[in-house]
């Protein structure tokens, strides 16, 4: 009888935790690139060169294509997720930042900074449908699970934007802390969580009333307000923990999302822009800009398990199954 031995990597994916191996795809601002990690490994697999100041990035729900927002080249380039190489893109108006695809995988909705705008595009037929003025400086964008709202947060306003998605029409707007850079809807849709970089502080809203719960301030000791400028923002499945990227604090912030308190800061790489959940949320990774790398989390155990070098400039992450 042949007896199964597992070899030295499939022990280390059993270790680690990692009933299937996904991979980490992250945007290289300077480097102008896509780099590849292998989480398991822990390694940093390749770069490929992808257009002009790369940023904001997600993936497919099938996880055949990458969409990347490529903000000098003025465009959202569709990658494929094996290949790598372009196959498309999407007219995303001038220097697209950030965006947000809808639930049901149809449209993109994309931030235009300088023309104070959202454009909405029809992913299928790689059309603009609408362009949706909003405040100056929209960046964080977000769409709602049940795929009722679109919420633009405009940094230079200090609103939020509360976009129809049927109607494509603003239908309110709720004023939040001094330039709002990244929203996250929970999965039941019933709150919004944005942060406020300049306040250092993350706001809880109700989605009904479209008025804030609470405001939760951030403040590590030894470190000074000024650096506790928060970014990016994720929820888990369950509503137990939001996870907040703290820029120039270099830490994220665990929030008990039920009682929107603070409950641990981690200590991660230099200058950490934005998260993203394994698959099964079991670890999450964040993009650590001037350190030029990566950090996983055990989301088990709340610490930092690695860090693994990518490239120069490391902002958007998205993983893929």
């Amino acid at each position: 009888m042949q007896i199964f031995k597992p070899t030295a990597l499939a022990a280390a994916l059993l270790c680690a935790g990692f009933a299937e191996a996904e991979t980490v795809f992250v945007t290289l601002e300077k480097d102008n690139a896509i780099a590849v990690v292998d989480p398991a490994e822990g390694k940093l697999l390749k770069t490929a060169p992808v257009g002009q100041r790369p940023r904001g990035i997600a993936i497919s729900q099938d996880g055949k294509t990458l969409f990347v927002a490529t903000s000098d080249d003025d465009t959202i380039k569709i990658i494929d997720s094996e290949t790598l190489k372009e196959t498309g893109k999407l007219p995303s108006g001038e220097d697209p930042e950030t965006f947000a695809v809808s639930p049901d995988g149809k449209l993109m909705y994309v931030s235009n900074e300088d023309d104070s705008e959202v454009t909405v595009i029809d992913i299928t037929s790689k059309k603009a449908v609408e362009k949706i003025k909003v405040g100056v400086e929209p960046e964080g964008i977000a769409v709602s699970p049940d795929n009722q709202w679109a919420i633009s947060a405009s940094e230079t306003t200090n609103m939020l934007h509360w976009i129809d998605t049927k109607s494509r029409k603003i239908v309110e707007n709720t004023l939040v802390d001094p330039r709002p850079r990244a929203v996250s809807f929970t999965a039941d849709s019933q709150q919004l969580w944005a942060t406020s970089e300049m306040a250092g502080t993350v706001m809880v809203l109700d989605t009904a009333s479209k008025q804030i719960l609470q405001t939760i301030k951030l403040q590590v000791q030894g470190v000074n307000d000024e650096q506790i400028q928060p970014v990016g923002v994720v929820i888990d499945k369950d509503r137990r923990y939001a996870y907040v990227a703290m820029g120039p604090a270099n830490r994220v912030a665990v929030i008990n999302a039920q009682t929107l308190q603070v409950e641990k800061y981690l200590l991660v790489g230099q200058r950490v822009w934005n998260l993203a959940f394994s698959p099964d949320q079991k670890r999450l990774y964040t993009t650590n800009g001037v350190s030029n790398d990566i950090s996983i989390i055990d989301l088990e155990e709340h610490k930092v398990t690695k860090s693994v070098a990518v490239g120069r400039y490391p902002w958007g992450v998205a993983v893929k199954p």
